[in-house]
């Protein structure tokens, strides 16, 4: 656990509850919710699922009758609030959220950075300093999912969910294999996707998880000062084409990747769903290579299980 601690840290988060004697680590970034990511000691690495809030408690208790294996309303934790966890046709655990406290101590993000271009600059006797450190998290944007069966997993989401595909990707036969989703709230400017899955042939399980930091010099700084303190690199730093993040990937201690993103796309209800065939070349407009695995989330520098 003193690991995962002191990585999450250095990735731009800080513990804002524990539980158990420090066993159960939540962590906290600059936005509004009273945590992002929870790390539970344990002998063996495991995935707990990705979460989403839910408005009210009457959705909750919805869900709690709906999804089938829907656990009922449990303390959702030291901040307060309700949760119901239910699997996914891989039986991969999702967990609900209701009803949480707003954050202990709240922190504003950074400023907005202001550009100047070749025919326009309109920042004038300002200079861009910044400061060397960790890249501050802002919240968690999206996770990503490994899945066996594209459409089991896609009619499951879109039947007990407001999830629409943003982006889909084909194979070459045209068989649909991943999709990049985001929360249809109507007329709300939402993120591209906030969640994603990709059919995979070798395992199911989660491929990533990925949080907003403010813009792109914060992500390189935060790049070089885990660079420096000798985590192991994924993938980045690039530009992703579907959603146009900046991304930058990394391995946890325990294995599990995780990513700083910044700079993405929005949309809302009137968004057609793009389709792509799936391909390396689908994954960034610049940026390193993409490396052998990726997308099984098991490439050449993660140690092999």
């Amino acid at each position: 656990m003193a690991t995962t601690r002191q990585f999450l840290e250095d990735f731009g988060m800080r513990v804002a509850y524990e539980e158990n004697g420090g066993k159960v680590l939540y962590f906290a970034g600059q936005g509004p919710d009273p945590y992002v990511y929870v790390a539970e000691e344990a002998d063996k690495s495991e995935f707990l699922g990705g979460t989403f809030l839910v408005e009210t408690k009457d959705d909750l208790e919805r869900a709690s009758q709906l999804i089938p294996g829907a656990t009922k309303l449990l303390p959702a934790g030291p901040a307060g609030g309700y949760m119901v966890t239910f699997r996914d046709p891989d039986n991969l655990p999702c967990n609900l959220v209701w009803g949480l406290d707003a954050p202990q101590s709240t922190q504003v993000g950074d400023a907005v950075p202001v550009f100047n271009y070749p025919t326009f600059k309109p920042r004038k006797g300002v200079f861009q300093r910044y400061q060397q450190g960790p890249s501050p998290v802002f919240k968690l944007g999206h996770f990503g999912l490994l899945i066996s069966d594209f459409k089991k997993t896609y009619q499951f989401y879109c039947k007990y969910f407001n999830v629409k595909a943003t982006d889909i990707l084909t194979a070459p036969d045209g068989t649909q294999v991943a999709a990049f989703c985001h929360i249809d709230r109507e007329e709300e400017w939402v993120d591209h996707h906030t969640f994603f899955f990709s059919q995979n042939s070798l395992h199911v399980g989660p491929h990533h998880c990925s949080f907003e930091v403010n813009d792109p010099d914060v992500q390189a700084i935060g790049h070089d000062f885990l660079e420096a303190k000798g985590y192991r690199p994924a993938w980045g730093v690039g530009r992703h084409i579907l959603g146009s993040q900046v991304f930058d990937y990394w391995f946890m201690p325990d294995d599990f990747m995780i990513e700083h993103y910044s700079d993405g796309d929005l949309v809302n209800c009137h968004q057609e769903t793009g389709f792509l065939a799936a391909s390396d070349e689908a994954l960034a407009i610049w940026g390193p290579a993409v490396p052998k695995g990726f997308m099984d989330a098991v490439i050449d520098n993660k140690k092999k299980a």
